[in-house]
């Protein structure tokens, strides 16, 4: 799941950080949540033409989700609106050869799927990935690829929105399945 808020181009990121600062550990032992990204874009970095506030979510389950939403949401809603929030079926996770640190930027890429081709999780040994989540959206048939990275990486992937992550709480990282997330035939 992922909300962006997008925020003026004069608008003081720091306001956002401090945010941040002080309200990120509230997630850090969220019932049913596997990791919260709290990311951010900045106009005029990684090549971005926005300034937004970005979190993005994997759930253990959807009751995790729902309590969210119908819950801690609230502040954000009465801070800055209530924006769209997107969410996707899972199609794989994996961790990446630096899981053991602390992600510190993330890469979203969003293509269309195939017909009749499922979505391939990269299994890659890539280095500075700390761990990587696949999903589709089945409406519009698009695979997004969210990897979180220990060390911003030397290039982007193609087609990839970069972020910032000023926080992540990971009660149950651990405990999220691995691999694609279905079950062969």
């Amino acid at each position: 799941m992922q909300y962006e808020i997008g925020l003026p181009l004069d608008y003081d990121m720091g306001i956002i950080e401090k945010r941040v600062a002080a309200k990120g550990s509230f997630t850090d032992d969220f019932p049913h949540l596997g990791l919260k990204a709290y990311a951010v874009r900045r106009a005029g970095r990684y090549g971005s033409t926005v300034n937004a506030y970005a979190p993005f979510y994997l759930w253990r389950d959807p009751a995790g989700m729902n309590k969210f939403l119908y819950g801690p949401f609230r502040s954000i809603t009465t801070d800055f609106g209530r924006p769209p929030v997107r969410h996707w079926v899972g199609a794989a996770f994996h961790t990446g050869p630096d899981f053991g640190s602390t992600p510190v930027f993330a890469t979203r890429a969003v293509t269309r799927l195939a017909p009749d081709v499922e979505p391939a999780p990269d299994l890659s040994a890539t280095s500075g990935i700390h761990c990587e989540a696949i999903a589709v959206d089945p409406a519009t048939w698009e695979v997004v690829r969210f990897t979180l990275w220990a060390t911003r990486p030397s290039g982007l992937p193609q087609n990839a929105t970069a972020f910032d992550i000023l926080h992540a709480s990971t009660p149950l990282l651990k405990d999220l399945p691995t691999g694609r997330l279905w079950s062969e035939p």
